[in-house]
């Protein structure tokens, strides 16, 4: 009998293609598209989005094309509770948060595999470019996809052991090329449809101006201050900057500067140079462990702070049960609290855990 695998259709052409080759491996496939937008005129609707009615129009075409069921699940409640609420909190505590991640951990594997476990799958599947194996010492981790202009791994390093014993991600054995090449094949209609980019729920990218609508606010006023102490200015709002920003500060110096540090509950938002920015000790907490079950603190990993940095070789030290401290053979920029520190063991993930100072 055929395992039954339940496939997170976006609507764009990864999980269509994620599907296909599902399908073609001899799984029972079922398409489903999580309803997240939080209104039935959604005004998310940007060439690529993930989230607008659109995508649902996409996924359900490209379902006919690959002659599988198809459903729309409604996670706005989930979505609201774990991605927009953490996410607008997180900016007015001064922290700079990763939506896509938060989305992952609490909606598309907490809630949505629990929703396609009661569906009788054995797995959910996603398109994303990465791989699951088991590893030799039984733990499950995320692998890094074989392209590494598209590698996603950073976004996946909090996933539970059994949220991985249960799921499949065969695109990150492919090239973005080879995927669209497949989808073309196929002729299905969202071959040469555009990545979707930023984040989906934030649909022109004013981060501010959202969080002003969702809360009435824009963090607590404060000043400008320089690393020595030195106040420069004023402005209106801590959410409306992050760590490593340059334009859109509304001061001018005579020379180029960058945000290095925001305290949320002072006001205050630290502004020095690109120099001042580099750091190469990093603390994080809420850690998660994936390929193994704990860090050994005479190993030499990897690490990463940002999305689309390059991993740095580093050590991993305890601070207790729920904190590390990473210590990076090079500087590493812009680590910045509420963004993750994701730490790897070759092309696996080890583990990882939210910054929250350098």
């Amino acid at each position: 009998m055929s395992k039954k695998v339940v496939v997170g259709m976006s609507g764009g052409v990864d999980s269509s293609v994620c599907a296909y080759l599902l399908k073609e491996q001899g799984y029972e496939v079922i398409g489903a598209t999580m309803q997240i937008w939080q209104s039935d005129e959604c005004k998310i609707e940007k060439e690529g989005s993930c989230c607008g009615i659109s995508a649902v129009e996409d996924a359900r075409r490209v379902a006919e094309c690959l002659d599988i069921p198809y459903y729309v699940m409604n996670f706005r409640q989930e979505f609201r509770k774990d991605v927009i609420d953490r996410f607008t909190s997180s900016y007015l505590k001064g922290l700079t948060p990763n939506p896509c991640i938060a989305c992952n951990r609490y909606v598309k594997w907490g809630a949505f595999l629990k929703r396609a476990s009661e569906i009788g799958a054995d797995f959910l599947a996603t398109g994303h470019y990465a791989r699951v194996e088991q590893l030799p010492n039984g733990r499950f981790s995320v692998k890094k996809s074989v392209t590494a202009e598209k590698d996603q791994t950073y976004v996946l390093y909090n996933l539970t052991q059994e949220e991985l014993a249960h799921t499949l991600m065969p695109v990150g054995e492919y090239t973005k090329p080879q995927i669209r090449e497949i989808a073309e094949k196929l002729n299905l209609p969202v071959a040469h449809k555009k990545d979707s980019q930023d984040i989906c729920f934030v649909e022109d990218g004013d981060y501010a101006r959202f969080i002003k609508e969702e809360t009435g606010t824009l963090g607590k006023k404060g000043v400008f201050k320089l690393v020595d102490g030195e106040v420069v200015g004023k402005h209106t709002g801590t959410v409306q900057y992050t760590i490593g920003q340059r334009k859109g500060l509304g001061i001018a110096l005579g020379h180029p500067v960058y945000v290095t540090g925001i305290d949320a509950e002072t006001g205050d938002v630290i502004l020095g140079s690109n120099d001042d920015l580099f750091s190469d000790v990093v603390y994080a907490t809420d850690i998660n462990h994936m390929g193994e079950e704990r860090f050994d603190e005479n190993k030499t990993y990897t690490a990463k702070v940002r999305y689309s940095q390059t991993s740095v070789p580093c050590h991993v030290k305890y601070v207790d049960d729920n904190t590390i401290k990473i210590e990076f053979e090079s500087k590493v920029r812009a680590a910045t609290p509420g963004q993750a520190a994701v730490i790897y063991d070759g092309e696996f993930i080890a583990g990882g855990g939210m910054i929250i100072r350098k």
